[in-house]
């Protein structure tokens, strides 16, 4: 880990609360590595549907990453790719945002590759 970086775990505790001062939960389902996990996140719309975002380094910046070109996808599918992420990679954090709004509270853009 380098100097500038923070703990995931500590990064993921202060974004709860940010997302908690506007009644938005945020709710850790799999807690993963503290210092080399990447953030998976489910961003439920509370409309059957649901974004899901990886966590991407390019270069000096992270950025965020629809796992799918269908974005939003069905909540069904966003369910099934959490389940592979955990099945994959149990260092990874997996996160799940409630959010009218679709807003993914954590620093970094959205970019579609």
């Amino acid at each position: 880990m380098s100097d500038h970086q923070i703990p995931v775990g500590l990064m993921v505790s202060a974004q709860i609360r940010i997302a908690a001062r506007e009644a938005v939960p945020i709710v850790v389902r799999q807690r993963g590595h503290d210092t080399i996990g990447t953030i998976v996140l489910k961003i439920n719309r509370l409309d059957g549907t649901a974004h899901v975002l990886t966590q991407v380094r390019m270069g000096d910046e992270i950025v965020w990453n629809p796992i799918s070109r269908t974005d939003p996808m069905p909540d069904a599918d966003a369910e099934r790719a959490m389940q592979r992420q955990a099945d994959m990679d149990p260092d990874s954090w997996l996160l799940e945002i409630e959010d009218r709004e679709g807003r993914h509270w954590f620093p970094g853009r959205v970019v579609k590759f």
